[in-house]
């Protein structure tokens, strides 16, 4: 009886409809968490294509009992004559239905098994903007229109925007995404539910304000993004000295309807007015649009100028030091205009802010700063970015500024915990992302996650060419140099960035196309102003232009060239180096190998080694140089010894370098270099 109804089961095709079934199930869910996600559709929509098709199991599996598919269409199987039926044809056709299926299961199992990898790091970045769940106590504040006649004035328009977005960001119960981030929308959107979504939040804050003469008008409306529902609005007529309140008027109410309830210190922070001079708080909103709409050192000095202004008409603006003295750390860092932004200015913009009102959050991140770009005390710095984080809650800022520093300790997990905690608060700023792919996952040779979040910065603004320059450069330390080749076609040839023309320079470098490289330097150089002097990227391009002349035989032009890096490096005989972010110390090392001076080379190089002893980012990178000129001296034992060590630590060298840079030609022949390469490279 058993036997006979086994084989009553294989007579009816039972068992090859259950296993085509199983296939195409597997199948089909495979297709649906792939495609669902890029469309945007919810994760519950999956969940119930699974429940559909195991429900539909015994459904199918009931239906080949009791059903035959014939030329005559469907017929119940009692029906059917026995020498009449065409189980048997339609087996075959099931059969092979079901190898077809399973060869595209297969061939999608291996594409996510073996094909492009799609790391950990972009799936939760991208999941940011799709699944990540939505808190109700969150908001964005979209750009204010401008609604003045003078379209000038749209830097107060930007500023009001700015202010209340930052008084926002103090309440710890609340998410706020940063500026970075909304400002790539314009003031009112139509489809304000795809905004909510992108940006991760419940609410969003459109406003407009109206300058005319010295009356000033703002008017702003609190709608729920997922239905579209104005939740409040209201209207602020003032006279331009009297405008200072309205942002903490804002924040205030904004917190009452999204039934915030504040602390005495998050009350005070809100809705503390930060100067009483109309004219010192116009320089400070001019100077906070110049930093926010320029990513250059031309702009960035500019803000300064302005900042340092605006303190000048109120020495107690708090706030206009507070930026003043991050400014100046940052161009300090680069050594851009070490006259105006020196040491001693950093820190006396510092410690003016921190006199004057010490409980706000942004006197601690320009002590943090201070700390960082300037005494180089990290744990310091640490510690006074912890104290700003308190204070500042939902400041994407401070949390990148945490991912900075603890990386330089080494601390490489906890920066990266803070790198995604910035992201997740301003999930679209590309500078970011620029940074966490080309800085954090390239030092830690996380090629995958490294282009997944520049893909991802890329998807956001396609036409960035310095996006493209970037991926290029991840391509190029990966060793894949026909891609990178491809990115950098994309990138108008006459761009003169700096990292547009690095990233050129090394792909002709690691081509061995020297005239090339030659061409894109001195065109690079030839861009500076005469009498300018040089920074701290055009001091490096310098002597990779003397390096590229020696390399294409052009010994004399090699000469000239290198003698005029070490005196832009150095014009005076008193000049010291400056432990900058862009390396001049090893610069000037290179510059003194490529002249022949041997001791004066590795003497620069050692002294750069020391200084970084406690930075875990400069120090590789340091003794990379060390190694590198070891090896062009004729130092190849100490090279080849540093070489292991190099290729295992962070920011340090990777393969690709080693078998591609001209650096380590000297090295090119040693069985142990050679090893080396072979060995890690699988």
């Amino acid at each position: 009886m058993k036997a006979n109804f086994f084989a009553e089961l294989k007579r009816r095709n039972v068992y090859k409809v259950a296993v085509a079934y199983a296939v195409a199930s597997w199948l089909l869910i495979q297709i649906a968490t792939q495609v669902f996600p890029f469309f945007e559709i919810p994760n519950w929509a999956v969940r119930l294509v699974v429940l559909i098709l195991i429900a539909g199991f015994p459904v199918a599996l009931v239906f080949s009992w009791a059903f035959e598919i014939t030329p005559e269409g469907i017929k119940r199987e009692s029906e059917i004559e026995g020498d009449k039926s065409v189980t048997h044809h339609t087996g075959r056709k099931i059969v092979a239905l079901t190898i077809a299926l399973a060869a595209i299961a297969v061939g999608l199992l291996a594409y996510q098994l073996w094909g492009p990898k799609r790391s950990a790091t972009v799936q939760q970045s991208i999941a940011i903007e799709t699944s990540a769940p939505i808190p109700e106590k969150s908001v964005a504040v979209l750009p204010f229109d401008n609604l003045s006649d003078d379209k000038s004035n749209a830097y107060f328009a930007e500023g009001i925007q700015d202010e209340i977005l930052t008084r926002l960001s103090k309440i710890a119960a609340l998410k706020v995404i940063s500026r970075t981030s909304t400002q790539k929308y314009k003031s009112a959107p139509d489809n304000l539910r795809d905004v909510g979504k992108q940006l991760g939040v419940a609410h969003i804050l459109e406003g407009s304000v109206q300058k005319i003469a010295n009356a000033v008008h703002v008017n702003v409306q609190l709608i729920r993004a997922a239905t579209d529902e104005h939740l409040w609005a209201e209207s602020y007529n003032r006279k331009l000295d009297d405008v200072f309140g309205v942002e903490g008027e804002v924040a205030s109410a904004i917190a009452d309807q999204l039934n915030t309830k504040l602390s005495g210190t998050e009350q005070k922070a809100v809705t503390n007015k930060p100067t009483q001079n109309a004219a010192a708080y116009d320089a400070y909103l001019r100077a906070l649009a110049i930093e926010h709409n320029s990513y250059n050192y031309e702009a960035y000095s500019q803000a300064e100028h302005v900042y340092a202004y605006a303190v000048q008409l109120d020495p107690n603006f708090a706030l206009a030091w507070a930026r003043l003295s991050i400014i100046r750390s940052f161009l300090y860092f680069n050594a851009i205009d070490p006259a105006t932004n020196s040491a001693a200015a950093v820190k006396d913009a510092a410690d003016h802010v921190m006199a004057l009102a010490p409980e706000i959050g942004e006197s601690w991140i320009a002590q943090g700063s201070y700390r960082y770009r300037v005494l180089r005390d990290f744990q310091g710095a640490v510690a006074a970015y912890q104290e700003a984080q308190k204070r500042l809650p939902n400041s994407s800022l401070v949390y990148e500024y945490l991912g900075f520093v603890q990386r330089r300790l080494g601390r490489w997990d906890e920066a990266e915990t803070n790198y995604k905690k910035a992201l997740e608060l301003d999930p679209r700023d590309i500078q970011l992302l620029n940074s966490m792919g080309n800085e954090f996952y390239l030092y830690l040779r996380r090629f995958d996650d490294a282009l997944a979040i520049i893909d991802r910065a890329i998807q956001l603004a396609p036409d960035d060419e310095v996006g493209h320059a970037g991926k290029a450069g991840l391509l190029q330390s990966a060793g894949r140099l026909e891609e990178a080749s491809r990115e950098l076609a994309r990138v108008a040839p006459d761009l003169t960035d700096d990292w547009i023309i690095g990233t050129r320079l090394i792909q002709a470098i690691y081509e061995r196309r020297f005239d090339e490289a030659i061409k894109i330097a001195e065109r690079k150089l030839n861009s500076v102003p005469s009498g300018q002097a040089l920074d701290s990227f055009e001091k490096l391009f310098l002597v990779e232009l003397g390096q590229c002349q020696e390399w294409a035989g052009q010994k004399d032009e090699a000469r000239r060239t290198l003698e005029r890096a070490v005196h832009e490096i150095l014009p005076t005989p008193t000049s010291v180096v400056v432990l900058d972010a862009n390396g001049t110390a090893g610069t000037l090392a290179f510059a003194y190998a490529g002249l022949g001076e041997k001791e004066k080379a590795l003497q620069q190089a050692q002294s750069a080694v020391k200084a970084y002893e406690t930075d875990a980012v400069s120090k590789p990178q340091a003794e990379t140089t060390l190694a590198q000129i070891q090896a062009e001296v004729g130092d190849r034992d100490a090279a080849i010894a540093a070489l292991p060590h190099l290729l295992e630590v962070p920011a340090g060298i990777t393969v690709a370098d080693l078998k591609f840079n001209p650096l380590w030609d000297p090295l090119r022949k040693d069985p142990r270099f050679q090893k080396l390469c072979e060995e890690k490279s699988k």
